[in-house]
């Protein structure tokens, strides 16, 4: 055995995060130059403490890259329709340009129909029905943020996608599927084979260990472990668990020891979903810039 122990190359997101925000704030401030002040508007319903303060984290990032934040807090004992009208008011007015509901919401009202009601044009997680169909036709508009933030943290990298395999492990509508769509789409960035499997496939580790490149999108803490990777090969962990305060990634640290570059349990993924979001609300302000007379 040899007395040097393997050590994979990290991936922190934050230097790509940075890379995206100075994008944006020139974005803002060429905006600005010609009157346009850019908004991001966010909704909280309830009080939980950890959604209270990921918002109060995107208007510290609002404020400091130029754009302005107006927010809307409902009581947990909100209606649907009291969502909805805080929607439609952010969605009619034309100051506004980006527009957040932050999730989860009380268990007694409906995320999705609430989603629907935001104007896709102002929806900068790029979640909205009409979004997923434009991603799925290759047409331009927002896209979902975790998964934009790994195709930008592999392009930062400047790790080859083109012609290589890749697995995603997780088929959910936030990450697993969009990315597989990016991914496989016709792009220097992309342009990759595309695998998509799950835990209720029962080999998906002879899917893993074969990828160039494997995103774990489980949301399983530590399902991917070094027996699942093909040794020398890119993985990126874009599941993630919370117990408390306690994050539990789906990719166990022991992994380090067999992949050839890997993202690290903190500030890996996360730090690019942000930035995807700023990026997102400044193409939207964009566009209501080109609409103007």
């Amino acid at each position: 055995m040899s007395a040097v122990a393997h050590t994979a190359r990290m991936l922190p997101g934050g230097p790509v995060a940075e890379a995206v925000l100075a994008d944006v704030r020139a974005r803002v401030a060429a905006l600005r130059d010609r009157g346009v002040i850019p908004a991001l508007a966010t909704v909280l319903v309830g009080d939980d403490d950890a959604s209270a303060g990921y918002i109060r984290i995107k208007q510290r990032q609002a404020a400091e890259l130029g754009f302005v934040s107006p927010h809307e807090h409902l009581p947990a004992t909100a209606t649907q329709a009291d969502l909805h009208a805080v929607i439609a008011a952010f969605n009619a007015d034309p100051a506004v340009h980006g527009l957040l509901v932050q999730y989860p919401v009380p268990g007694h009202l409906d995320y999705d129909r609430a989603l629907q009601e935001v104007d896709p044009d102002k929806d900068v997680d790029g979640m909205h029905p009409l979004n997923m169909g434009r991603l799925a036709l290759g047409m331009p508009g927002p896209l979902p943020c975790t998964p934009a933030g790994i195709e930008a943290l592999l392009a930062h990298y400047e790790i080859p996608v083109a012609g290589r395999e890749v697995v995603i492990l997780g088929r959910g509508a936030t990450l697993g599927r969009p990315l597989a769509m990016m991914l496989a789409q016709k792009r220097p960035t992309a342009n990759a084979a595309v695998t998509v499997v799950h835990t209720g496939v029962p080999d998906w580790p002879r899917y893993t260990r074969r990828a160039d490149i494997l995103v774990a999108a489980a949301g399983v803490p530590g399902i991917i472990q070094p027996e699942h990777v093909r040794p020398g090969a890119v993985v990126i962990g874009g599941g993630v668990r919370y117990e408390g305060r306690r994050l539990l990634p789906d990719v166990d640290e022991s992994c380090e020891r067999v992949a050839g570059a890997i993202t690290p349990r903190v500030g890996g993924v996360g730090p690019t979903t942000v930035a995807m979001l700023f990026r997102n609300a400044v193409a939207a302000a964009e566009r209501a810039r080109s609409r103007m007379p």
